[in-house]
């Protein structure tokens, strides 16, 4: 049993969602990047969810962003579902899209952290060893230069059809994440920092890369060759600082503490049983009483 998130407003993640079987759901296309891009906007509309950086890999696919109204499980619930609806339809299939496990988000601590993996994002092509340069993908990829900057994305055709009620345009808006002084400056520092990771990444792989072809020629229903490690650490929060990592991981543990108290206690039918501040799913769904929310 998955232990409960602690989602609390203002958050911001790192975001990973991963396709079954590592199959090759998300692999490149007019298709499937017309329609996850669309789905990504009008679930950050719909959820208030502040977008700043995005990649889309063949079988993965990785979000960094800010929760201003703690609304996070809604808008990944609503993304994955309608990515999932859609995508399937395209590839002909019915089975289950995404791994069976749930999303991985991130806490991101400070400035540093959120630098640190804007550039793990943009530069995952590149680690992944597919390309020599993440501007080279195929896919979704959100160059540094674009935030700041708003997306008109187009209603597409596939899955959704000239009759959807769905809004024929919608606007993604790729925000500065907060914390830093100027979009500017943060630019130049993610370009910086983008460059030297390739660097490091393309040395790991020799300068050898599966190149776009080959990229574009995949089966989606097909997986690497190479195995995946398993039972690894499945992080919460992500911070440089020892000291700022210690504190938001007791923190964490004292909302788990104090949530399985309140749950116990909720079982036994005590009266006016008050969960801990950040519960989300009893909140929302059983209108249960929690800290900081009235």
């Amino acid at each position: 049993m998955t232990a409960p998130r602690q989602v609390t407003p203002g958050s911001i993640y790192l975001v990973t969602r991963r396709c079954t079987q590592r199959q090759f759901l998300l692999k490149p296309s007019r298709g499937v990047n017309e329609v996850f891009l669309y789905i990504l906007a009008l679930a950050a509309q719909r959820y208030r969810i502040r977008i700043h950086a995005f990649c889309v890999l063949s079988n993965h696919c990785h979000l960094v962003l800010s929760d201003p109204h703690a609304r996070l499980p809604a808008f990944q619930q609503f993304l994955d579902g309608i990515v999932a609806k859609a995508l399937n339809a395209l590839h002909g299939r019915w089975e289950n899209f995404w791994a069976p496990d749930t999303y991985s988000a991130v806490i991101l601590a400070n400035t540093s952290d959120i630098l640190d993996k804007l550039t793990y994002v943009l530069a995952n092509p590149v680690a992944a060893g597919l390309v020599p340069h993440g501007r080279q993908w195929p896919g979704l990829w959100c160059a540094p230069e674009l935030i700041g900057t708003a997306i008109e994305v187009p209603r597409p055709e596939i899955f959704f059809g000239r009759n959807s009620t769905l809004p024929e345009k919608v606007t993604l808006h790729i925000s500065r994440p907060p914390g830093f002084q100027s979009t500017e400056a943060l630019r130049r520092d993610l370009s910086s920092s983008l460059v030297e990771r390739e660097k490091r990444a393309a040395r790991k792989h020799g300068g050898k890369f599966l190149g776009v072809a080959r990229v574009l020629a995949q089966d989606p229903a097909s997986r690497p060759r190479s195995s995946e490690p398993r039972r690894g650490l499945n992080p919460r929060v992500a911070a440089r600082d020892k000291w700022k990592r210690i504190e938001l991981l007791q923190r964490l543990v004292s909302f788990l503490r104090a949530y399985h108290t309140a749950w116990l206690a909720l079982r036994a039918g005590r009266p006016r049983v008050i969960f801990p501040y950040g519960t989300y799913h009893l909140r929302v769904q059983h209108d249960v009483p929690c800290v900081g929310f009235g």
